[in-house]
């Protein structure tokens, strides 16, 4: 694995894990004054809809149960992974007003980029910051987008992820994301040599 590949993946798994962070948190922690009256509006909606609240609930519980077998797993499964995504994706498709339907969607996309279906990856999270622009992780999806262009052996466009990545400097400004974009930003077009020489002054200046 070469310097450049290495640093991408530092990159990555701090992404990773903050993901999983802010992931979690959307499914567990208190929402918001706007997420209450969204959610007021909504299960008013859903009384007077039976088929609409069991739908989503069905759709729910079948997105929650592939989540838990994914989790559970050591490796993803090409088959279980498609199953995983299909149920991720209807539940943010039918239920899009739902607080979890980008969650599930970014989801989709990370399964899908692990066992190498890219076009369904690239999909999932351009909806996910497209059509969900209340979704605190807008960020996350445009990354994971970006790191998909910017990856030779996946869909291998230096100037679309150096796009993606300027857009996700200049549209959240002063957050992690912001951070680990610009610096991927910084290791498009470099050769090892470069980023080794770059690496070393650094630390040099530190000491």
């Amino acid at each position: 694995m070469t310097w450049k590949n290495i640093l991408k993946q530092i990159i990555l798994l701090i992404l990773a894990a903050f993901v999983v962070f802010l992931m979690f948190y959307n499914c567990t922690g208190k929402k918001t004054e706007d997420q209450k009256e969204t959610t007021t509006k909504k299960d008013s909606v859903q009384s007077t809809n039976s088929v609409y609240t069991t739908e989503c609930r069905s759709l729910y519980l079948g997105a929650v149960k592939n989540d838990s077998i994914i989790l559970a797993a050591t490796e993803v499964d090409p088959d279980v992974g498609n199953k995983a995504i299909k149920s991720f994706a209807d539940f943010a498709f039918y239920c899009p007003d739902d607080s979890l339907a980008p969650v599930f969607l970014l989801k989709a996309g990370q399964i899908a980029a692990s066992i190498n279906n890219l076009p369904q990856a690239q999909v999932c999270f351009e909806k996910c910051y497209k059509d969900f622009p209340k979704f605190n992780n807008r960020g996350a999806a445009m990354f994971l987008l970006a790191q998909l262009y910017d990856e030779p052996h996946l869909l291998n466009d230096e100037d679309k992820a150096r796009e993606l990545y300027g857009k996700i400097i200049n549209s959240f400004p002063n957050t992690e994301w912001a951070k680990q974009a610009d610096a991927a930003r910084g290791l498009l077009g470099k050769t090892d040599a470069q980023i080794i020489k770059e690496f070393e002054k650094k630390n040099s200046k530190k000491k």
